[in-house]
Order: C-alpha cells, then structure tokens, then sequence
C-alpha cells in the first residue's frame, strides 16, 4: 500500500490508515453490502468506475485482445476500481449466444479473459446480462427470436412478458451464472471479481406507461438470478427515471416523456433480490444538446434527489452507472467536461461525508488510443485528456482514502474529526 508515504509527505499522521488498509491489503473477497453502503472484508468500498461495452468482441478476435488488458492498465493507473461491460452479445456479429441456449465457445472463452484480466489489475466488474436497445441484440433480437419459432409477438416489449420469450433469457441468465471460467477455473458465481449482476441495460417498457409490466419482470428475474447466485450483489441497470407511484418525485425527470417510459425509480427498487440502485446521467441528450449551465444544475438535482431516495425510501446505495458528455454537442469543450464530472464527484463526495447512500459513479466510457472509430462522442482516452484524467485521479485518491481510513462500526455518520478530512475536501479541481 502506497499511502504512508504519499500522506506522510503532507505531514498528517497515518499509521492507523495504512494499518488498516494493510490488514486485507491482499484479500480478494465479494463485495457485499451493509445498510446503504457497500463493503469488502468489512471495510468501507466507495466506487470510482467506468465503461467499456466492448470488452468481450474485442477479446475475441486475438489482432484486438491487447485493447482489453490497455483499458484495465489505463483504468488502474488513475485507481479506477469497477468496470461495466456486456455478458451478452445476441445473435449478432460475433455473438455470444447465437440464438436461444446455443453458445460460441470462443465468445465465451473471450468473455473470461475479460474476467481474468480485470483481476489482474484488481477491477471488479459490473456484468450486464441483456440489452433494451438493439445494439448486439437485447430484447428485440429475444423478440425475434420468439417470433421465429411461431409465437405471435407484436412488439419487442413482449420481451418482458411473454413466457418463452423470458425462458429465453432465464436460460442465457443461468448459461453465464454457471460458467466456469477457462483461464481461472472459477465459476462465475463464485468470484469476487464480478461486483454485480445487472439484469439489462437501461430497461424501457414505453408500451405499459403504469409501469406494471416491467415491474413484474424485474420481480421475477431478480429472485431468479439469487436463486442461482445468492452470493452476488444485483441491480436493475435502470436509467432512474420517476414514476407514477411518486408523483411528488417526478419534477426531477429531465422530461415529461421520462415518466411515460414504464420505469418507475423507486417501486422498481423496492423489489426483493435488488441490492442497489441505479441511475444514468445524460443531460445533454435527455435536456438539450445546447451545452449550458442547465445541464450542471439538472445533474445536481438529479443526483441529490436519488441519493435522498436511496437512503430514505430504499435504504441501499446507489451507482450512477453511466455519466458523460458527448463532445459532439452544440458549445462542448473539455472545460465543460471537467465541470460535469468534478460536479458528480463532488456530490458523491457530499453523500460520502455524511455516510450516505452516495456509492459511487462508472464514466461513460474509457477506451484505449487507436479506437477512434468506435467512439460515440463521450469516449475518454486518457492520455489524450490529461485534464480530465488529473480529475479521475484525484478523486480515486479521495475514495482511497475514504475505503482505508475508518472501520465500519465507525463509518463516515461518525463525529470524530480525521486529519485527512481537508485533503478529501479541499476544492483544487
């Protein structure tokens, strides 16, 4: 562990933080959570993290598998601890399950150098299992599917309700549960480096506005998934738009079409087998592309509002899974950019003070140099960015800091003052 000597030079007293940091310095555990806050080896664990979506079709193809082990090198050198990518890929090009219950082998085998890899450099990964959209495939290749084998489905959101459509993914849910890991020999249930389980990316059912449909769903797959895992954390993998059933909330959604979506914040995470929320962050999509002030203030009050629901109706803790600004919007420079995520940082640096619910946040998205071609306007090559990565950094450091210095039974609600408060708080971004 580094810290004695990086602190020491800022003249604080840090034996008790490198001493507890040093006791399971080296232990490889789930992580698990306690109240609204997440642990490992019962030691805090606040999450700085990113995406990279691609990680398995880039593993398969041996002239690109370098570009997996570059992002978790590049990850790790600004302390970047979680990842998120896709355990699916549907009967697409290079697809992982290439129609219902039938696999490609070297996919998969792709899927656990991924794995394998993010241990090496000590990130935990975010798995998710399907996809609302179409890219590689989610609920409309299921759909088709579906319809191929002679089911009379009229709409991709059939997915969430028609039985053999849901068997489908059941079926690919228990597929990847159960993997035994080629190159670890760990079976995906059983390690550590797997942070969660998330049941879809950003799950919409725009056909249901009640919100019943999805609700149903989530009810039903979450229970699933622990009947198979009970040891991984899970999450919806929600975008955190409000719902009917709080009207007093949905003055948050950047929209009045958000509400009408069929996701619902806080009913959908009130669900047994959920162990944390999630939310996205996209103002310059979701409020204009016109980069402004506005979009700093909706990210403030988006944030605030699901860190107080988190804490107060939920009582777990909440991963803003993907935050960014596409560098394709009207008025965007790299100043801008740095605004907006010194502002997320900061607002979960304020839950964390107060031992909130605030657990931590994944950019949208870290990708190596040489691969320009798959940006989509919110990619971050770090060394391309060195303003933008100093930011990461330091508030890697911050959180570092936060997951060594203090015990759980003294968690961050304590009244003792620490010496490192001011290095944790004082505003130099």
């Amino acid at each position: 562990m580094e810290c004695e000597e990086d602190l020491d030079a800022m003249g604080r007293d840090v034996s008790r933080i490198c001493e507890i940091g040093e006791m399971e310095d080296d232990a490889w555990t789930m992580v698990q959570k306690k109240g609204n806050q997440f642990v490992v080896n019962d030691q805090p664990f606040y999450v700085n993290g990113f995406n990279t979506y691609w990680l398995m079709v880039f593993a398969v193809d041996q002239s690109t598998r370098g570009k997996v082990t570059e992002v978790f090198q590049q990850a790790s050198s600004v302390g970047l601890t979680v990842g998120r990518t896709w355990a699916f890929n549907d009967g697409q090009w290079q697809a992982l399950q290439k129609s219902p219950s039938v696999y490609d082998e070297e996919v998969f085998k792709a899927l656990d150098f991924v794995v394998s890899e993010a241990k090496k450099y000590k990130i935990r990964l975010i798995l998710s299992l399907t996809n609302n959209w179409d890219d590689y495939g989610g609920k409309a290749q299921y759909v088709k599917w579906g319809k191929a084998a002679g089911f009379n489905l009229t709409s991709d959101d059939d997915f969430f309700s028609h039985p053999t459509v849901k068997n489908y993914y059941k079926a690919h849910v228990k597929k990847v549960l159960n993997r035994v890991n080629t190159l670890t020999n760990i079976t995906y249930k059983d390690d550590p480096t797997i942070f969660a389980w998330e049941l879809m990316n950003e799950p919409r059912c725009a056909s249901d506005p009640s919100g019943d449909k999805l609700q149903a769903w989530i009810e039903e797959m979450a229970v699933y998934v622990k009947s198979i895992d009970p040891k991984h954390l899970v999450e919806i993998g929600l975008e955190g738009f409000y719902g009917p059933s709080t009207p007093n909330r949905v003055q948050f959604n950047p929209n009045t079409f958000a509400q009408q979506v069929g996701t619902d914040f806080i009913r959908n995470h009130q669900v047994l087998g959920v162990d944390f929320a999630s939310a996205h962050i996209y103002a310059d999509s979701w409020i204009s592309e016109e980069i402004s002030d506005a979009h700093i203030q909706f990210v403030k009050a988006w944030m605030q509002s699901h860190i107080e629901d988190a804490e107060n109706a939920l009582g777990m803790p909440i991963v803003f899974g993907e935050f960014g600004v596409s560098s394709k919007d009207t008025g965007y420079n790299t100043s801008f950019r740095n605004t907006l995520f010194s502002t997320v940082y900061k607002t979960l640096l304020n839950s964390t003070k107060k031992g909130g619910s605030g657990g931590g946040s994944l950019l949208w998205q870290l990708f190596p140099e040489g691969t320009d071609y798959m940006d989509d306007g919110y990619a971050i090559v770090l060394s391309k960015s060195p303003s933008t990565s100093d930011i990461i950094s330091l508030h890697s450091k911050r959180l570092t800091t936060f997951n060594s210095f203090c015990s759980w039974k003294c968690h961050w609600g304590c009244k003792k003052k620490h010496p490192l408060e001011t290095f944790i708080y004082h505003d130099d971004l």
